[in-house]
């Protein structure tokens, strides 16, 4: 993906940037490209303001994340865990802080809402994940 956002960047520079009228000027553009080539790829997916759907242990799960990354996971009345989740490329790394077992990273796939996917943990375990609308976290189940 690199390789090819290489090029693109370049073509993108000279086709809205007039003629270099001296070295320092070649020599900054230069720059401007090599940043662009070492920059951080941007999350294809991200979750923050999102509250997903999924059955687990034959239970509806439901799980919202903040603006700020952090998520709460409840089942009817039940508050089950709650902590900070970041993205890591395709991958949503939720860190629990209901334990020490570290991060947990599954893999997303831009969804809209009403949309499902299958995600996939580090261990290899799968869930079928479904996007629904922004849901609050009932005041039962808060952290």
């Amino acid at each position: 993906m690199r390789i090819a956002m290489c090029p693109l960047a370049v073509l993108a520079l000279l086709a809205c940037s007039k003629p270099a009228e001296t070295t320092n000027d070649t020599n900054a553009a230069d720059a401007n490209v090599a940043m662009d080539a070492n920059a951080v790829t941007p999350a294809a997916f991200e979750l923050n303001q999102t509250t997903l759907e999924f059955t687990s242990e034959g239970k509806l799960v439901t799980e919202t994340i903040d603006a700020s990354g952090n998520y709460v996971v409840w089942s009817g009345a039940e508050h089950i865990d709650h902590g900070k989740v970041v993205m890591k490329g395709d991958k949503a790394c939720f860190d629990s802080a209901m334990d020490q077992e570290g991060e947990t990273c599954w893999t997303t796939s831009p969804t809209e809402i009403g949309q499902s996917w299958e995600a996939t943990n580090d261990k290899g375990e799968k869930l079928t994940i479904k996007r629904i609308a922004l849901t609050a976290v009932p005041e039962p189940v808060q952290p």
